[in-house]
């Protein structure tokens, strides 16, 4: 009988399962296989639809059909049958409903394996026409004249009540139930009516057409198109994307410059009924591949589709390729495999080709080379020479194997040799030696295991010959094979039996030589030689009680093996008893049973010694001799084993195997479920539950002692204990789960009376810790990070968020470069640049995000190094009183937008520097309240967010000087309008600060109210209100200190206004 295997096999059309039950397949034979597959659906609710498949097998195998989530056995939404011209099995599903929206399986089986694929059914819920004829109430006046629903049918809604009048119909109810039945019923028959089908192809002007024969019942019939159960509108123009073309009762449907979103599952719905249905997604699984030919050759391409179809396009840069003299095209069994085959090839022939498969293509180029003519001289072997090489090599182990053999063929020439199909290459014992003519092969020192088929294949480019011989080693035989298989163990003899050597060494087994030793001696005696052809002996002469070891040789005419030796046999006494059996056990007794060994030692047994050793000591006591069962010497609560062994006229045998352990006391009852199962906490990898111990109902459920735990994930069937010994705590952490994973969980009460009933949730468990939206912890967070370049950037943001929350980094906005490296974890994620770098500035914003919901989080980092010091410091005074400073900008400052500049000051009273500026972001500053007659020393500083650069100090220690007064800005002439204020001013210097005198027509003006008079800081102004003509004259300035004087003069003019004569 076959021995049953599972061989996994592979199958040209993909997503499909073999498995064959035999080792080897019969001539002939072969497993089953699909040439074509059922393709997914997508459906309407309501209508019917059918899933096609075409197997393949010898025998022919039968097909069968199963879904995941129910059965298809109902003949009213399911029906199977075999279409004998099309040779295909059909599984057609009536008046689909929602739940019938699952995955198919179907099997093809025979007696020699079966193969599966799967399909999927979708289904659009939506407004279902019920296909089930319901019955109509009768008409209750007479018979309707047919011509009424002829009529009917054609006509539009808006002249049913008109129609039904000119026949005297006035139930127009029932009419509308009759008259939907009706067109039902017709559309029904309408799906039938479909003749020369095209499925759905591209052709060569670049549009995707399908089509087909119909004859429609009703010309007013609504076509409908749909792609994945969404309707299509389309139009009779050919220039749009979608068009329907009719000619007659011909109808073909195209798709304008399919694109890859076009793919899809398509349909044409004739009012409610389904009549087409083709699929227009196909890829290439072998694309065509480039080829080369000589002229006058034929050329072949080939490709294989993902999707079986019954034709392909084939064609060239400029045109289609049609079947006929000069092209083959062919498709396989399965419509998966398209072949072209160009005849007889010329020059004009080279080019590209194209395989065009709905929206997919695939390229390759033929090259035709000019025609040469060639000698052909194939290998050949000297007839003599081979009928040598043929006969078997025969040699001792230790010996040299020696092969020859001349040949003759055009070069250049391979020679191959080869010892069980493993080819042979020049080693320490494998020597090759090759000449134009003639190949040599010797081989060394040669084993036993080297035996076998020896081969030399001479191959050159006209064709290939071999020669076979056969090498056969000799040697002495391997040791008998055990085990060895006591016959007869009795008083007076002993007999055992063994198996031939698993190799002989190439010669027969002449004799067997056996050899004892008396268990407890040292001494082996020869018991001489027995035939090879009777591996078995019997030895006569042995002593009651006494045990004997036996060893075996074999013996041939190369030399003698090595030996077998036997188990220590005993001579007369029995063998040991079946494993004792505990019938009942109480607290002041155990009953015990067991069956009689099968050796009896070749005499009667005549009793039995039970043996006792309570749990935790080595000591077996004996309970009694020569008789069972109840043992009554043992203590309430106490573990014992028991074993026994057979007593027979030789004396007591081997002792059996002891029994499980038992334990004295009386039997009780499993207890009843727990109650108040509940979880109290889970993580990703533990969950912790709690219960309540079952209540004790007198005489039918016992106090429960301990309890186990067990899980079964989801997508499995086998529950997995988790405590391998009960646990007396009504509480239980199970560990070492997988995050996220899905589990039933269920609690068992257990006493030694046996297991309770499980307890079981109601719901399976997720392995994730309770639900929590996505916070960050730290509430101090920086926001704001300053590292100097070439330091390691380290940002460690902690969290909390269940289940386990998607994380991402960006930087200013676009996910962070890859120098950076993210670590992330359930608690908390980490940012690392181990080399920052000043590019690497810049607004980090972490999003934590799960099922609950997201947070999100920035820092700003900053990466800068120590300032450069700005360049040289110059000064210069204009204003008495104030000093500017400038200097040359830091090297850093264009590379840092927050660099900035600290000045700071120390005169020659205070001796302490003294910052007098700070965030300066020009280079230029005026120091204000310079006193005459001090030293004054300044610093400028760098400054950004690493610190102060080292400083660039004023070139010169800087004292303010004496000075005689001066006019930096001059008084102008002013020419002002009567009425209006005038107002003059002018800009002096001079250390000491000069005094200022105004006069009006060498007049002084200090102590006149009638004008307003200031000086601050050098500039000396003086205000008129309002000026008349008797304010003309000349003003001036006059300015004096002890190191000299100085003036400034100005005429003005007060300007007359006329009156408007509007006003006169």
């Amino acid at each position: 009988m076959a021995t049953a295997v599972a061989i996994k096999k592979r199958s040209r059309v993909p997503g499909v399962m073999i498995t064959q039950t035999v080792e080897q397949l019969p001539p002939g034979k072969s497993t089953p296989d699909f040439t074509r597959k059922p393709i997914a659906v997508t459906v309407q609710e309501g209508k019917k639809t059918f899933f096609k498949a075409m197997v393949s097998g010898e025998p022919a195998p039968t097909v069968t059909w199963r879904r995941n989530k129910g059965e298809i056995d109902d003949p009213e939404k399911y029906k199977t049958r075999y279409d004998e011209r099309a040779r295909e099995h059909i599984l057609e599903i009536i008046n689909i409903n929602p739940d019938q929206a699952d995955t198919y399986k179907c099997f093809a089986t025979n007696e020699y394996g079966k193969a599966v694929c799967t399909t999927t059914l979708n289904v659009i819920a939506g407004d279902v026409v019920v296909t089930r004829k319901k019955q109509l109430p009768p008409q209750k006046e007479g018979e309707i004249d047919p011509k009424l629903w002829e009529l009917l049918i054609s006509a539009p809604k808006k002249d049913y009540e008109k129609i039904c009048l000119e026949f005297g119909v006035t139930d127009f109810r029932w009419m509308l139930k009759r008259l939907n039945q009706m067109k039902k019923e017709r559309a029904d028959e309408q799906a039938k009516q479909l003749e020369n089908v095209k499925q759905i192809e591209v052709k060569p002007n670049g549009k995707a057409e399908f089509g087909f024969d119909m004859q429609l019942w009703d010309p007013n019939s609504a076509v409908n198109l749909y792609k994945d159960g969404v309707m299509v509108p389309y139009a009779d123009d050919e220039n749009s994307k979608h068009s329907l073309r009719k000619k007659g009762t011909n109808y073909i449907f195209s798709i304008k410059d399919p694109q890859p979103e076009d793919a899809g599952f398509y349909q044409v719905d004739v009012e409610e009924a389904n009549v087409l249905t083709t699929d227009f997604r196909v890829e290439f699984v072998d694309k065509i591949k480039d080829a080369k030919a000589v002229e006058s050759e034929d050329a072949v391409f080939q490709c294989v589709l993902s999707t079986p179809l019954n034709r392909i396009t084939w064609s060239r840069e400029d045109s289609s390729l049609e079947h006929g003299d000069k092209y083959e095209i062919t498709v396989s069994e399965d419509k998966l495999t398209h072949t072209l085959r160009v005849k007889d090839c010329e020059i004009a022939d080279k080019g590209a080709y194209y395989a065009i498969a709905g929206i997919a293509s695939s390229r390759a180029s033929l090259m035709v080379e000019g025609g040469t003519f060639f000698l052909f001289y194939p290998p050949k072997m000297d007839p003599d020479a081979l009928g040598n090489f043929t006969k078997p090599v025969i040699i001792k182990a230790g010996e040299n194997a020696e092969w020859k053999l001349p040949f003759s063929g055009q070069a250049p020439m391979t020679i191959q040799w080869y010892k069980n199909d493993d080819e042979l290459l020049p080693a320490l014992n494998v020597k090759i030696e090759t000449s134009d003519s003639e190949s040599q092969l010797r081989l060394i020192k040669c084993q036993r295991k080297d035996s076998g088929e020896v081969k030399i294949k001479i191959k050159n480019e006209f064709g290939t010959t071999e020669a076979i011989s056969k090498l056969i080693v000799l040697d002495k035989p391997t040791p008998p094979q055990g085990p060895v298989d006591i016959m007869e163990s009795a008083v007076t003899s002993v007999e055992f039996k063994w198996k031939p050597p698993k190799d002989n060494g190439g010669c027969p087994i002449a004799n067997y030589i056996i050899e004892r030793q008396q268990v407890g001696r040292n001494k082996w005696t020869s018991l001489g030689e027995i035939p090879g052809n009777s591996p078995s002996f019997k030895d006569s002469d042995v002593d009651p009680g006494r045990r004997y070891c036996y060893r075996i040789r074999a013996k041939t005419a190369e030399g003698i093996s090595d030996y077998l030796q036997t188990e220590d046999i005993p001579a007369g006494y029995p063998g040991p008893p079946a494993v004792p059996k505990v019938v009942s056990a109480f607290k002041d007794c155990i009953n015990l049973a067991w069956s009689p060994p099968c050796d009896t030692g070749g005499t009667k047994i005549v009793g039995y010694n039970l043996e006792k050793n309570k749990k935790g000591t080595n000591y077996w006591s004996l309970v009694n001799q020569k008789g069972p069962i109840t043992v009554k010497d043992v203590f309430e609560g106490a573990a014992y084993e028991f074993r026994v062994s057979a007593v027979n006229l030789s004396g007591a045998g081997d002792p059996s195997i002891p029994c499980d352990t038992v334990i004295a006391r009386d039997p009780m009852k499993p207890p009843g479920k727990v109650t108040d199962l509940k979880l109290t906490s889970s993580n990703y990898t533990t969950f912790s539950l709690a219960w309540t111990k079952p209540k004790e109902v007198q005489g039918v459920e016992d106090e429960a002692q301990g309890y186990y735990v067990e899980i079964r994930p989801i997508e499995s069937l086998e529950w997995t204990r988790c405590n391998t010994t009960p646990i007396t705590l009504t509480s239980y952490t199970v560990l070492g789960l997988k995050a996220m994973a899905t589990y039933w969980v269920r609690v068992i009460a257990t006493n030694y009376g046996g297991d309770g009933e499980p307890q079981s949730f109601d719901n399976y468990i997720i392995a994730m810790p309770p639900p929590v939206k996505p916070k960050f912890k730290d509430r101090n967070m920086k926001t704001f990070v300053v590292v100097k370049s070439g330091n390691t950037v380290r940002l460690n943001i902690n969290f909390e968020a269940s289940p386990m929350p998607e994380i991402f980094w960006l930087k200013d906005g676009i996910p962070v470069p890859k120098h950076v490296t993210i670590t992330n974890s359930d608690k908390g994620s980490q940012l690392l640049i181990p080399t920052s770098e000043r590019t690497d500035t810049g607004i980090y914003t972490i999003t934590v995000k799960n099922m609950v919901g997201q947070e999100s989080f920035n820092v700003e980092i900053r990466v800068t190094d120590d300032p450069k010091p700005p360049g040289p410091v110059e000064l210069e005074q204009n204003i008495p009183g104030t000093v500017t400073l400038s200097w040359t900008p830091s090297p850093d400052e264009k590379r840092d937008d927050r660099l900035h500049y600290m000045v700071s000051k120390r005169d020659s009273f205070k001796r302490t520097w003294r910052t007098v500026a700070d965030n300066l972001f020009n280079n230029k500053f005026t120091v204000v309240n310079i006193l005459p007659g001090r030293q004054y020393h300044f610093r400028v500083f760098a400054k950004n967010d690493m610190g102060l650069s080292p400083h660039s100090e004023s070139p010169i220690k800087h004292r303010i000087f004496d000075s005689p007064p001066s006019f930096i800005v001059p008084l102008k002439r002013r020419t002002a309008p009567q009425g209006y204020e005038c107002y003059m001013s002018c800009a002096i210097k001079g250390d000491p600060a000069p005094r200022v005198t105004w006069y009006w027509n060498n007049i002084s003006l200090n102590t006149n109210t009638n004008y307003h008079i200031t000086n601050v800081c050098g500039v000396c102004s003086l205000l008129i209100l309002r000026v008349g003509p008797k304010d003309n004259g000349e003003y001036k300035v006059a300015i004096q200190n002890k190191l000299g004087t100085a003036e400034s003069s100005m005429m003005l003019n007060v300007r007359e206004i006329k009156p408007s004569p509007s006003l006169v």
